[in-house]
């Protein structure tokens, strides 16, 4: 893959930046900024993406490729470095802001860029691909938001930087050829660029001086920098150098914040280009659309609520309009996802909708019958066209059917087998084709329960639709892997959602009374949807297999791995209807 010719600009301070265009010179224009230690050929395979339709502008840091270098450290900080990005921008085009996207120390300066007040009107909007704001990461590892533990693993992945700071000895490494071993190795993690590096000595021994230039003084005094600038954060799943939490705190300093993740590692621009590509797309099209999107004031507490582990992110969940549904909504809303709340009803998923964009605007509604295949096919593409593709999908929708194998009718089961599991493997086949073709990343929750591993003689249509919940996201869990989409299994217990009001009983007594000792037991035992919602947000940040809820259900999994033959004798006692 060739590269274009190049010119030369010349940066506030004199230094001769070396720039290189290409593309649709009517096409938006799109401003690439490369990392350490490459230079602006690592954007090659991506720029390819975009030129039939973009103007494509890349250009070496100073230091690097064919640009001069300062010979002062202090020429390497991030203000001038910003200066530097306005002064390409300006040049290549004078008229409109351009779109921002940075890489690696690429990101880091083009952070301080758009929330420079001096420049942030240059740009139309800005992607970040694994670099994050150095006084935002100050901040966070100051307050730790996420916990000592999130601020101890990045503290180890960034343990690289010391070295860095080390006099002679980085320099020693890369041209003795140790430092280049290192580093092919890293590229490697996520599936590593197919082609090797067009690097330069120089690229690997100039660019120290942004790491020592900057660190220090901007992690140990940062400031508060914020910006109105559309933000898009790109974070790989086996990025070796960041996690995750570092970078949706993005969300605590900008107004217009959305957090993808996708799977590879930290140069999947190179080695799968088109799975970033997609997302920088997607943003440039709805920016240059000129489509209204909601924003929040940013008050101290929606600042703390829209950097949490969610933030910036969409997220669909059926069965919204009550139970678990509804309050996993709020949940998410609360720690900063978009929510788009889709149930039958749809008044009640309208008044999801509306709560949950008190909490982070731009939620949505959605009347779906999610056991018809066509209609959440319909509704995926509208998710699709109006939100992007989800980061998370949740399987919510469900409906109790209880009695005796013998005294439940063929409608009872069609119906429990069309809401549970049909209205499950829609969801899956509407979102997760999507997921994998956006470059992965994204996660599929789907509602089981802890009938799924507990038999009852007075359950088996429920269980069993469950039970196939389960196997079906194990199932599923393992052919996406490789995609990089996640799929979790939440088995709740007896969580006080009001599903046993709308259940079908055949056979337990006069229907009414045998409700109302249901919903009595259910009370009593105390775990609201709230509780629910909370446990399951906190362990999709995991990524697990399986959220159990609930005691029983953790003590019920247990005894199904290491005593299923207690389970079994259990199974066989009339249960307290």
């Amino acid at each position: 893959m060739s590269t274009p010719p190049h010119h030369y600009v010349t940066a506030s301070d004199g230094q001769r930046l070396a720039v290189r265009t290409r593309g649709n010179p009517d096409g938006p224009t799109l401003l690439l900024v490369h990392g350490y230690p490459d230079n602006s050929s690592v954007w090659d395979a991506f720029a390819a993406e975009f030129t039939a339709d973009h103007r494509v502008v890349t250009y070496d840091v100073r230091g690097a490729g064919l640009s001069t270098a300062p010979e002062e450290r202090s020429g390497y900080r991030l203000d001038q470095l910003a200066d530097d990005i306005a002064t390409v921008a300006d040049h290549v085009s004078p008229d409109a802001p351009v779109h921002l996207v940075g890489h690696d120390w690429g990101a880091i300066q083009s952070w301080h860029a758009v929330t420079e007040p001096r420049h942030a009107h240059r740009f139309a909007s800005y992607t970040a691909v694994s670099g994050p704001d150095l006084d935002h990461a100050g901040h966070w590892f100051r307050t730790r938001p996420d916990g000592v533990r999130a601020a101890l693993r990045q503290a180890v992945r960034s343990g690289y930087i010391g070295f860095f700071h080390l006099p002679a000895v980085p320099e020693a490494a890369w041209l003795t050829g140790v430092g280049g071993l290192a580093l092919s190795a890293l590229e490697r993690l996520g599936g590593g660029p197919h082609t090797p590096a067009r690097r330069g000595t120089r690229d690997y021994l100039n660019g120290l001086a942004l790491y020592r230039a900057n660190m220090a003084r901007r992690l140990l005094q940062p400031t508060e920098r914020r910006t109105d600038v559309p933000v898009q954060v790109l974070a790989p799943t086996d990025d070796a150098f960041m996690i995750d939490r570092l970078q949706s705190n993005a969300g605590r300093w900008v107004t217009d914040l959305r957090f993808h993740r996708f799977h590879g590692g930290h140069w999947t621009l190179r080695s799968r280009p088109a799975a970033v590509a997609s997302r920088v797309r997607a943003l440039v099209g709805e920016i240059e659309s000129g489509r209204p999107r909601p924003r929040p004031a940013l008050t101290a507490q929606r600042a703390r609520r829209h950097g949490g582990a969610f933030a910036g992110q969409v997220a669909v969940v059926t069965g919204a309009g009550s139970g678990i549904g509804r309050s996993l909504c709020f949940e998410l809303a609360e720690r900063g996802a978009r929510i788009v709340a889709v149930d039958i009803d749809g008044p009640a998923a309208e008044r999801t909708a509306e709560l949950a964009g008190l909490l982070t605007p731009g939620a949505a509604a959605q009347r779906v019958d999610v056991t018809d295949a066509a209609a959440m096919d319909k509704l995926a593409a509208w998710v699709r066209d109006e939100y992007g593709v989800p980061d998370l999908v949740v399987n919510n929708a469900g409906i109790g059917v209880a009695g005796p194998f013998l005294r439940t009718s063929a409608q009872d089961w069609e119906r429990v087998v069309d809401v549970n599991l049909w209205g499950v493997i829609h969801g899956c086949r509407a979102f997760a084709p999507m997921m994998v073709a956006a470059g992965g990343g994204g996660r599929l929750v789907n509602t089981a329960s802890a009938a799924a591993y507990l038999p009852s003689r007075v359950y088996a249509a429920y269980a069993t639709t469950k039970a196939a919940v389960l196997m079906l996201s194990r199932s599923l869990r393992a052919e996406l892997a490789d995609h990089g989409v996640g799929v979790t299994a939440v088995c709740p217990g007896l969580v006080d959602t009001g599903i046993i009001s709308g259940a079908r009983l055949s056979g337990l007594g006069e229907v009414s009374a045998a409700k109302d000792r249901l919903n009595r037991l259910y009370r009593l035992r105390g775990y609201t949807p709230d509780k629910a919602a909370a446990r399951i947000a906190d362990a999709l940040d995991r990524a697990p297999e399986i959220v159990p809820v609930t005691a029983e259900a953790h003590v019920g999994l247990l005894l199904s791995r290491l005593s299923p033959g207690a389970l079994r004798a259990a199974a066989r006692l009339a249960p307290p209807v």
